[in-house]
């Protein structure tokens, strides 16, 4: 991973590499960057930086035996601890048992979320955890002097989720660094850090991607403008959930929102029993996703309606259907409208019947427009 391989964030991109150059390397530093942002790439661009051999003004070479071994992570003097769970695919419990998956993993995406990497290694629905055995063996693997690199270099993927034991063998260690040995802490949920281990990093604040910036990674995929522009919306920054939107099929949610939204308008409860038989057969994920976007769209609406239209960050295609919804609905009928979708939100993660939960949402919507 090098830094040119992220998509913008030039300002953290030059204090990273400003910092090695002026020798200025904290022996424990703290990525904390938001759900989907670039944490973990930052930190491996990073870590590439830190031992490549012919080190550029702004990135890595790319070319040297370093580069080339940090491109397939298997450089070693870089070592890795990740949360880890039961798996059929991997006889061990250690990070180091699952090292050949959590290569693929990355090298193939490095902007998922925990969810994605117990899907990868098949936890089956079980909770991964950063045991209080690996944190203690970390002085195992530093104990002996970097192989070719300047520096030894231990990543750990979301430390936020140690338990109290596992997070104070951590902190041991940081209290007293083995020589010429750098930490790279990388976590989209800091504030589950114990204060004492986020007292003695240095913080990286790696903020969320901008809409463009997701439009232009996204576009590496060869996707349609419409949906690269839908998933930049939707997406708020998270790259993750973007490239899963921009890969999913036939997913076109803002004309469902539409036809819902006219029907309900219409009273038209025919065809809101159809929509209700056709979300009941989709998956879970799809069914809160229509009604995450509804909740965008309506919020979007209020801020229309309070004449602050230069605030949103909607699609063109979608501006126009905003404005003139609007003009169906007033302010205290919107915010009823937000109630009633989050309601409908919480009952279907709840496992109620998603048919019932739409249809009965449906037809409460239908009473709150304005007709002439």
């Amino acid at each position: 991973m090098l830094f040119k391989d992220i998509p913008g964030l030039k300002a953290i991109k030059s204090t990273l590499t400003r910092s090695v150059k002026n020798s200025h390397l904290a022996h424990a530093q703290l990525f904390d960057y938001p759900q989907g942002g670039a944490g973990l790439s930052m930190a491996l661009a990073f870590a590439t930086y830190i031992n490549c051999e012919n080190k550029q003004e702004e990135d890595a070479c790319g070319k040297c035996a370093s580069c080339a071994k940090m491109e397939k992570l298997i450089h070693p003097d870089m070592h890795f601890i990740f949360p880890t769970a039961t798996s059929k695919k991997v006889d061990g419990k250690t990070s180091e048992a699952f090292l050949p998956l959590w290569r693929t993993f990355l090298i193939e995406n490095p902007y998922r979320l925990l969810p994605d990497w117990l899907d990868e290694i098949g936890a089956d629905n079980k909770q991964g955890n950063i045991s209080v055995e690996e944190a203690r063996g970390i002085l195992r693997k530093l104990s002996v002097k970097s192989y070719e690199g300047e520096y030894k270099i231990l990543l750990i993927w979301k430390p936020d989720i140690m338990n109290a034991a596992s997070s104070n063998a951590i902190l041991k260690i940081l209290e007293e660094p083995p020589e010429k040995t750098l930490f790279l802490l990388v976590s989209d949920q800091s504030d589950k850090l114990l204060t004492t281990i986020i007292s003695r990093t240095q913080r990286i604040t790696v903020p969320a991607f901008s809409d463009q910036e997701v439009r232009e990674y996204l576009r590496k995929y060869n996707a349609n403008e419409a949906a690269i522009n839908q998933a930049a919306y939707l997406s708020d920054g998270n790259l993750s959930e973007a490239l899963k939107l921009v890969h999913e099929d036939e997913d076109d949610r803002s004309t469902w929102f539409a036809g819902w939204m006219r029907s309900c308008y219409r009273y038209d409860v025919s065809h809101l029993v159809k929509l209700a038989d056709s979300y009941d057969t989709m998956n879970k994920e799809k069914q809160k996703g229509l009604l995450e976007y509804a909740l965008r769209l309506f919020r979007d609406m209020l801020i229309w309606s309070h004449g602050a239209g230069d605030l949103l960050r909607v699609p063109e295609e979608e501006l126009t259907f905003v404005q003139n919804f609007s003009k169906t609905v007033n302010f205290g009928a919107l915010e009823k409208m937000i109630e009633e979708v989050n309601t409908a939100h919480y009952h279907i993660e709840r496992n109620v019947r998603a048919k019932m939960v739409l249809l009965d949402l449906s037809l409460t919507i239908a009473h709150f427009f304005e007709r002439k």
